[in-house]
């Protein structure tokens, strides 16, 4: 098999040594090329380039922000995708079953392409962005902005940091005074007073260490688009989701202050002004609309036996 191996050295978990044991690993029955990122984007070109030429796989050794370029390079393509976690969080890696140290997973993946444990899946996309899990819409973009101004923390401070800069932006950073969207559904739903939404591709939202968020256990690879939008910034209200979800989601949909829809095709945001906006945990800035889609069969995956249901 011929593999493109994607490295990001910035990230969290990624050691010349880790890097060194990884692809010997895979050179051992594969035909392996080595390119490390150098920039924002640099792993979508990479990824396209192998799509072009014709390579069977790209592997990415990196964080959720490294995997969501290397997955919008192959999407639409006939090359699949490989993922070894090397960020602080490693949400999609982990959402899918593979272990969450890199080196053990390489073993996981290795054994997934022997066996052609292989799957399309669906993805979504965001004013024609990819994404694998999730588009945060509002207050967790804010603090997904905060964190990345902080980026040489992020390696060491990881989880820590997050947290710190949950409760930073919640009282300095960001207007919870009024409404910043409205979210219109396909079936004609307006909900014209968001605070805070998220746009789910798969669950879970994230993780605390070991602990799943799952705010919509329904959200999986197989089914439409998730969404959730807060109609308050209630500390109470947000508090009493975060431990609803750490019980997977049981009473999310009893809040009247929650909206819940699943399996959606599509939904638009429309903004009271400008509102900020991060795609698999990276901040792409602030905007006044987007359009989100559910775009089915759309990238091959390597998945670690057994795989998903």
């Amino acid at each position: 098999m011929k593999i493109q191996l994607i490295v990001n050295a910035s990230a969290s978990s990624v050691t010349a040594r880790t890097r060194v044991v990884i692809q010997k690993a895979l050179s051992a029955d594969h035909d392996v090329s080595l390119s490390e990122t150098s920039r924002r984007g640099h792993a979508t070109r990479l990824a396209q380039g192998a799509a072009a030429d014709g390579l069977d796989a790209v592997v990415v050794l990196g964080g959720d922000g490294t995997l969501n370029e290397a997955a919008n390079g192959l999407a639409g393509s006939s090359t699949a995708l490989g993922v070894l976690p090397g960020g602080s969080t490693n949400v999609f890696a982990r959402t899918i079953g593979m272990t969450n140290d890199p080196v053990e997973a390489t073993g996981e993946l290795l054994h997934a392409m022997a066996h052609g444990h292989r799957r399309r899946i669906g993805l979504g996309s965001v004013n024609g962005r990819y994404f694998l899990f999730h588009v945060g819409l509002g207050f967790d973009a804010a603090v997904v902005e905060q964190v990345e101004r902080r980026g040489a923390l992020k390696r060491y401070a990881g989880h820590p940091l997050f947290i710190y800069a949950g409760f930073d932006t919640w009282f300095r950073h960001y207007d919870r005074s009024r409404p910043r969207f409205a979210v219109r559904l396909p079936d004609g739903t307006v909900i014209d007073d968001g605070y805070f939404a998220i746009v789910f591709n798969s669950t879970p939202y994230t993780y605390l260490g070991n602990i799943a968020l799952d705010i919509v256990p329904e959200a999986t690879l197989d089914r439409g688009l998730a969404s959730v939008t807060f109609r308050t910034l209630a500390f109470t209200t947000v508090m009493g989701t975060i431990l609803t979800a750490l019980r997977k989601g049981k009473v999310v949909r009893t809040s009247r202050r929650l909206d819940v829809h699943t399996d959606l095709a599509e939904l638009t945001v429309t903004g009271h002004g400008p509102f900020p906006y991060q795609v698999d945990g990276d901040f792409l800035g602030s905007v006044e609309h987007v359009m989100l889609r559910h775009e089915p069969d759309a990238l091959d995956l390597f998945l670690p036996e057994p795989p998903l249901p």
